[in-house]
């Protein structure tokens, strides 16, 4: 019997192979590991010392250090109710991203629809569209911001109207020239308004549109050619398979660059309630804290809302 069991060979131990999906999920880990890691070690103690200064009263010492002492839910009171402007640029910013993130969307998305056709000088209209990203960054973007340009024109003489006035205004038209344009037709002043702010914004709107253009036309480009072609032999107009094919397959891509223009309308440096948190925060840093907070999970609540609404309406095509 103890020959039998010496003379027998031991089975090797079968080497567990990983599959292709754990595979990509350790690259994926390995990708964001960077990020991680600059998280834990930069951002996060910063997050910990604003949420401290949210809830506490900052008080300098005469050496140069300081205390915080715990004050609660002071400071987000005080925010709401001893400071009259916080409210008012609050929902005044709201406003502007409930107009700023559609037309974003709808440009965008109109663009890259015809950046998408064939033509000549493709690749050069999509470098031009996208050029205003590159550009609208670092000093660039100081310098966009500080309106050099808007505000020489500004001084400079309007157009001469023989009224003797200059006939400079703030924006490229007024709501009475497009009331004028829709005198004949049932539309509503708030409609009105909404088109005269889109036009007035479009430099706005293009210089931000450049991400969500190539996004949307990686999408785009990600439709197989022969749901179109099975599309015209069925005799289906352009305006039909807009709506019933491109639409749809491209939804995902409306949900990931909605989120994107939220998150990008609520941070830049143009936004006026960060605007006006940073000039709180020179004279009371406290305050301001509690304000970035609340600032804060609003956004994360809009975010939470367009997701959930549009994800019911998102259409995922199945690879099976």
């Amino acid at each position: 019997m103890t020959e039998m069991k010496l003379g027998a060979k031991i089975a090797p131990k079968k080497r567990k192979i990983a599959s292709l999906d754990k595979r990509k999920a350790r690259a994926g880990w390995i990708f964001v590991l960077p990020f991680l890691i600059g998280f834990a070690c930069i951002y996060l103690p910063i997050v910990i010392d604003s949420i401290k200064l949210a809830f506490c009263e900052l008080n300098m010492g005469n050496s140069g250090g300081y205390t915080l002492t715990w004050v609660g839910f002071e400071n987000f009171v005080d925010a709401f109710t001893k400071d009259p402007k916080f409210v008012k640029v609050l929902t005044t910013g709201l406003g502007e991203l409930a107009f700023q993130v559609p037309a974003i969307l709808l440009f965008s998305l109109f663009m890259a629809v015809l950046l998408n056709q064939k033509m000549a000088g493709r690749a050069a209209f999509r470098a031009i569209f996208f050029l205003p990203v590159v550009l609208s960054t670092g000093i660039m973007e100081t310098i966009e911001l500080s309106n050099v340009l808007g505000s020489s024109l500004g001084e400079s003489a309007g157009i001469d109207d023989g009224s003797g006035a200059g006939g400079g205004q703030d924006g490229i038209v007024s709501a009475l020239d497009v009331e004028t344009l829709f005198a004949n037709m049932k539309v509503g002043t708030e409609l009105v308004e909404y088109v005269v702010g889109i036009i007035n914004d479009i430099y706005s709107i293009v210089n931000r549109s450049g991400v969500q253009m190539l996004i949307f036309l990686a999408g785009l480009q990600s439709i197989s050619p022969s749901i179109y072609e099975a599309c015209k032999i069925d005799g289906a107009t352009g305006w039909e398979t807009f709506w019933k094919i491109t639409f749809p397959m491209i939804s995902p891509m409306i949900l990931v660059n909605a989120v994107y223009t939220i998150i990008d309308a609520f941070t830049t440096e143009s936004n006026s309630v960060m605007s006006y948190i940073a000039s709180v925060s020179v004279q009371n840093k406290e305050r301001a804290s509690a304000m970035s907070w609340v600032y804060f999970l609003i956004v994360v609540a809009i975010l939470g809302a367009v997701a959930g609404i549009m994800s019911m309406f998102v259409f995922y095509q199945r690879k099976d």
